[in-house]
């Protein structure tokens, strides 16, 4: 079949809709009559295509062909029609689903898939109730922790009993991720209805991605490392970036203007620029990952917290200044109710924020003393905002200062995956916000957290405990923090999606858990 893997409908907005796909071979693609070549990296071909012209408010099934022949729907799916459904001029009601940590077989050791689960509800139920948009925070791959069909496949490819062994080498391996995990049937069809957007999280690449500078020279004098970052970087380039850009975006994309005009293997355009895009120079990153999109009255603004991290020089930012005033500046616009998507959480159980800021300190220390709180570090996965301190008060200031604002939305919530357990907490400052501010954590989809783990997570907010780690941060020259925050719901262990509706300017966010039967809903909370 010419259809190796999609279609992923990716940007929708009211007039205008994007579909990627990738084909055995170099072709045409037609959708709804748009049509458009593939582009091609190293043997594989892309097509992303941009239809512009649709009426907002309508929804309309498509097919997709290649070179005239229809590959797209499967025949004999059991599910219904993949369709485009643009947001309405004046969207009433929004509804986000979001999680991360998604491992691919449903039903395997991990459990039933919650995102599989979602895709088969979705299928029975009412078009009405389908979400308007899903939100992957973060090891939508890994790289690090391959299944046992890749493994076998890979030992197919070259010697596995060299370095890095079963993990991934390089771009051709990372597409037989992507085909993995995106290839089975409920999550096929699930990703060619809901509109996706993406960010990537250490999986992705490796578990602790750039978690210091110490880190990045051990990894960079490992001979294997850097043909895999590139493979990591392109790939997620082409399967995850290009669907998170509108058409303005991508029209003004040198890059993929370059990729999608150059007739021939655009291996070495990527290579260039997955290097140019981990060089750290002057304090920047040569790409930002970062992106918005809008959805009526609600602005969901996802913040790259791993690839843009700067780290030399003594320095640990999230991301460079640059795109963190990128960052600022559009969270500013007037909206009901803004999102903010970052793989990492930003509000934490409060004794691991304070131990990450803590450590964070100690790593500065010379001598045998900064060595051993690197070595804590990385161990420990000390690598989250509140380990990035000045990144989190800089967030925690923006957050602040929108929800005081004269038109303030009124929710902020920050969404995020990676901690392999879900909650809701909510967020305080000294100085009233008149937004109600949130972290809403939803992580795994798919995989699982340690059992004897999960009850150190849970005594991770008795405030007793949090008190003790904050008098003991504060004797280690941490500065107190800007805010606190109290958990309202949860932790919830399992595989879970989390889900945001808003309709005016109320918001309910609820948390589901997949069953065997199904989905089951372990919280539900109104925002405002």
């Amino acid at each position: 079949m010419s259809l190796r893997l999609g279609p992923l409908l990716r940007h929708v907005d009211a007039t205008s809709a994007t579909v990627w796909v990738e084909t055995a071979t170099a072709g045409e693609v037609e959708v709804l009559g748009t049509t458009a070549r593939t582009f091609e990296i190293r043997g594989h071909h892309y097509a992303l295509l941009v239809l512009t012209g649709l009426e907002p408010g309508t929804c309309t099934d498509y097919e997709v062909r290649v070179d005239g022949e229809k590959v797209w729907p499967d025949k004999g799916s059991e599910f219904p029609p993949s369709r485009i459904r643009t947001l309405p001029e004046h969207e009433s009601r929004v509804r986000l689903v979001f999680g991360s940590c998604r491992k691919p077989h449903d039903g395997d050791v991990y459990g039933p898939d919650a995102l599989a689960a979602y895709a088969r509800r979705m299928a029975d139920g009412e078009e009405t109730e389908w979400p308007e948009a899903l939100l992957m925070l973060g090891d939508q791959v890994y790289a690090d922790e391959t299944t046992d069909e890749t493994q076998e496949w890979l030992k197919q490819r070259r010697d596995t009993s060299k370095p890095p062994g079963t993990e991934v080498t390089d771009f051709e391996e990372y597409t037989h991720l992507y085909l993995e995990a995106w290839g089975e049937p409920s999550i096929r069809w699930l990703l060619s209805t809901v509109p996706t957007s993406m960010i990537f999280d250490d999986h992705d690449v490796r578990d602790d991605w750039n978690t210091s500078c110490a880190w990045q020279r051990q990894m960079r004098a490992q001979p294997w490392w850097k043909e895999r970052l590139r493979g990591a970087i392109m790939s997620y380039w082409v399967y995850q970036h290009l669907g998170n850009l509108g058409p303005a975006e991508l029209a003004e994309d040198s890059t993929f203007q370059k990729a999608v005009t150059s007739g021939g293997d655009n291996a070495d355009l990527l290579v260039a620029y997955a290097d140019e895009a981990d060089n750290e120079r002057d304090g920047t990153k040569g790409a930002r990952w970062s992106y918005r999109r809008d959805f009526g009255g609600v602005r969901l603004l996802v913040i790259d917290s791993r690839a843009g991290r700067i780290l030399a020089g003594g320095t640990r930012s999230m991301v460079d200044d640059d795109e963190f005033d990128w960052i600022e500046e559009n969270a500013s616009a007037p909206c009901d109710h803004l999102l903010i998507g970052s793989s990492l959480p930003w509000l934490l159980p409060p004794v691991i924020s304070h131990l990450q800021s803590l450590n964070e300190r100690a790593c500065e220390r010379p001598g045998w003393r900064g060595r051993l709180a690197e070595k804590i570090r990385q161990a420990g996965d000390l690598e989250h905002w509140a380990a990035f301190r000045a990144s989190f008060d800089r967030l925690a200031a923006m957050i602040a200062r929108e929800g005081r604002r004269e038109d303030p939305p009124a929710t902020i919530a920050v969404l995020s995956g990676d901690v392999h357990h879900a909650y809701i907490a909510e967020a305080r400052y000294p100085e009233p916000v008149t937004s109600t501010v949130y972290q809403l954590t939803c992580s795994p989809v798919h995989n699982a957290m340690p059992r004897q783990l999960r009850a150190a997570f849970a005594a991770t907010w008795s405030p007793r405990v949090a008190s003790l780690a904050r008098r003991w941060a504060e004797r280690g020259g941490v500065e107190p923090l800007p805010l606190d925050w109290r958990k309202t719901s949860g932790p919830y262990f399992g595989n879970v999606v989390a889900t945001v509706e808003t309709s005016g300017r109320s918001a309910v966010t609820t948390i589901e858990q997949a069953t065997g039967d199904g989905l089951i809903e372990v919280a539900r909370q109104r925002l405002a």
